[in-house]
């Protein structure tokens, strides 16, 4: 049987798997063999894919508990993105493997040539930087490498190595991460300074200390009013900055980050209601846009079709905040999950109820409502939504991508 060759490998399949009883890795295989035999016609038989080196070895990972199989599928692929697509939709109408219902659906298709574009686009920029003004033309460049080769060059600060342009002024403009940095560099604004995350380094505050002038220059949506909430009660800022709604700082143009900076507020007089400002006029028609959902998942129903369950969130008077006691409490239990991306599920006791990779949150089936979940990683929205579906009061992490939750978030 041949195999895909590391250089012809250009996709991954990741699908997610639950089974109503006990299945091992080869039902799964066989499933995924013989149900699609004669689906897609002989150009696309996955017997034969695999054999021409089209398809790699399928790798299937099992985990059994509560009378339940769960786990992930990943099938690699040499072939366009096309017809990858094609087989990542063949394997959701498998709805059976061996003697048990399952369901089977793709979460993502991943492009593995990325990691290869960005080595090529970090080394052509080295090469340019030797270049110099010596070269000719370079009509073929990317319009990426020819703006980089105009922008000051990214330094570093602190112990951290934080990502920052020239900090040495009486200005300083604090913004979220390195790609906001880059893009402020490329439109002129050099005295800028990364805090990668919600909490302000160490070594950030202490500098924002020394400066005539701090501003904070967040995106215009709810993760930058988290951040003015937690970084204003921490740190010295004297004003606040917030992208066009619903933009992000790292894609604004010139006049719009100039804008944005001619219209920055003293941080003493930002009020709660600007920081809603940018969501805030969306409430109504989100509201619209979830009954219009609701009555067409009903219809549905109707129809006999497989639909999603709807997140029933808690709202904000039913969730009870852990104390400062429990939040010590817990942050020693953490250990067992240091590096291991799990999360741990605790109820009001404070007893473990399950113990699990934090990226099934979203698919789990549990009796008892956790009243913390724990993980030693970044929230993501999508880890979020899967806490909102189990219903949990508290959410422990590292950082948070999203605010928009009723969950209380907790910083370690």
């Amino acid at each position: 049987m041949a195999k895909i060759s590391p250089v012809s490998l250009k996709y991954i399949i990741h699908a997610e798997f639950e089974a109503s009883g006990a299945i091992e890795k080869p039902d799964i295989i066989g499933a995924i063999f013989g149900q699609t035999e004669g689906l897609l016609g002989d150009d696309l038989e996955m017997r034969e894919l695999q054999k021409s080196g089209k398809i790699g070895r399928i790798e299937a990972n099992i985990e059994y508990g509560e009378g339940k199989t769960t786990g992930e599928i990943e099938v690699p692929s040499a072939m366009d993105k096309t017809e990858t697509t094609i087989i990542g939709a063949a394997l959701e109408t498998i709805e059976r493997v061996g003697p048990t219902d399952t369901k089977i659906t793709v979460t993502e298709i991943e492009d593995v040539r990325g990691s290869k574009r960005d080595y090529i686009l970090e080394r052509a920029k080295k090469l340019m930087e030797k270049l110099g003004n010596t070269g000719g033309d370079i009509d073929e460049m990317s319009e990426e490498l020819k703006t980089h080769s105009k922008v000051q060059k990214i330094q570093t600060y602190g112990t951290e190595n934080i990502d920052c342009g020239d900090v040495t002024g009486p200005e300083l403009i604090i913004v979220e991460g390195r790609a906001d940095v880059v893009n402020m560099l490329k439109k002129g604004v050099n005295n800028v300074i990364a805090m990668n995350g919600t909490k302000l380094p160490d070594s950030v505050i202490e500098l924002s200390k020394e400066k005539d002038d701090v501003t904070l220059f967040v995106d215009g949506d709810r993760g930058g009013n988290l951040i003015i909430k937690n970084v204003t009660e921490n740190a010295k800022i004297d004003h606040i900055a917030m992208a066009p709604e619903g933009k992000e700082v790292e894609e604004l143009t010139s006049k719009e980050i100039l804008q944005a900076l001619r219209k920055k507020v003293p941080a003493k007089g930002y009020k709660t209601e600007q920081r809603s400002r940018g969501v805030n006029r969306y409430d109504n028609r989100d509201r619209n846009d979830r009954r219009d959902k609701d009555n067409r998942r009903g219809d549905r129903y109707e129809r006999g079709e497989r639909v999603e369950e709807p997140i029933i969130k808690k709202e904000k008077n039913e969730i009870k905040k852990m104390t400062t006691k429990e939040k010590e409490t817990v942050k020693k239990m953490m250990d067992e999950i240091k590096e291991t991306k799990n999360a741990l599920l605790l109820n009001k006791k404070l007893e473990i109820i399950k113990t699990t990779p934090f990226g099934r949150i979203g698919s789990l089936r549990i009796d008892e409502e956790p009243y913390i979940i724990a993980i030693d990683d970044t929230a993501t929205p999508r880890i979020i939504e899967g806490c909102e579906k189990l219903r949990c009061d508290n959410l422990i992490a590292s950082n948070f991508v999203s605010s928009e939750t009723n969950i209380n978030l907790v910083s370690l």
